[in-house]
């Protein structure tokens, strides 16, 4: 029964770590985009500050994001529940991430502001996390 548990917290692991490189992807995907086509830069120092900064916030938002899926994960193992599909699930939250932050970088209205996009980005991982978990089979 150890056993079991330790294999379900290395997928939980494994899927955290999978979860925050393609929120990272995403994130630094937009932040090209940002820096390309949607930012003024007066010289070459500005373009590359530019996408380093917004490069760097993607990243720690990524990096939180591993996290919440990390909690999130331990939680489900604790209450016997598997996570399945955890290479779906970290394409969905990566995929969810461009979408906010593309929708939020063309039309700056959508812009909530740090504490409600950081809110939604951790209710969606959690939600995502958890309609990827099944319940296990009791081993008798």
């Amino acid at each position: 029964m150890g056993s079991d548990t330790g294999d379900r917290m290395r997928i939980v692991i494994g899927y955290a770590v999978w979860a925050t490189l393609c929120a990272v992807v995403a994130g630094v995907a937009i932040s090209l985009l940002h820096t390309w086509f949607f930012s003024y830069h007066a010289t070459r120092p500005g373009w590359w500050r530019t996408l380093f900064e917004d490069a760097a916030v993607s990243v720690g938002l990524a990096a939180g994001q591993g996290a919440v899926a990390l909690v999130t994960g331990s939680v489900l193992t604790q209450l016997g529940r598997g996570l399945h599909a955890t290479v779906l699930l970290g394409l969905l939250i990566g995929l969810f991430d461009f979408v906010m932050y593309f929708v939020q970088m063309a039309v700056p209205a959508t812009e909530l502001g740090w504490i409600p996009d950081i809110a939604i980005i951790v209710a969606v991982t959690v939600a995502i996390t958890v309609a990827g978990s099944r319940r296990l089979a009791a081993v008798v």
